[in-house]
């Protein structure tokens, strides 16, 4: 075997395991609702109903949700790229800072906001089911009373 048959041969072996490796990463696509008895909000009031909209088109991932709940309506729009790059998103009028990385094929998005004068910090694992229909996020939560995970299943429209 030549040199050049070597090469491009490797650049081949290359080429394959790259678009494998994309491949393996799930698409978050889709119009979502929030399947409540599945889910588990633990200590904190759970929404009558949630829906999220998401547009994934990796590295950008897009959502929006609208839940409602004993705080009325509440409409949330984030906007991360999965590549662990440093996201900037407004919720409820301020400025919350994020990273969005693959682990595997979960997503983790990391974040801290001032929630009633505490700071908080969210670690958000989103997993897809094999057959794409139903996202699992848990969100992990620490506040200074301790901290704790909520489990939000949520079902592909």
């Amino acid at each position: 075997m030549n040199r050049r048959s070597v090469l491009s041969i490797l650049a081949l072996a290359s080429l394959t395991a790259t678009l494998a490796s994309a491949a393996d990463k799930p698409n978050f696509s889709g119009s979502w609702k929030l399947n409540t008895d599945k889910s588990d909000f633990g200590p904190v009031p759970p929404p009558e109903k949630m829906a999220r909209t998401i547009t994934h088109e990796d590295p950008s991932l897009k959502y929006s949700s609208v839940s409602v709940g004993p705080q009325g309506e509440q409409k949330t729009e984030a906007t991360y790229t999965t590549d662990g790059k440093e996201s900037v998103n407004k919720l409820g009028g301020a400025e919350i800072k994020g990273v969005a990385a693959w682990d595997g094929e979960n997503l983790t998005i990391k974040y801290k906001r001032e929630v009633q004068g505490m700071d908080i910090s969210f670690a958000e694992n989103w997993t897809l089911s094999s057959d794409g229909k139903v996202l699992t996020i848990v969100n992990n939560l620490s506040t200074p009373q301790g901290d704790f995970a909520l489990k939000m299943v949520l079902d592909k429209q």
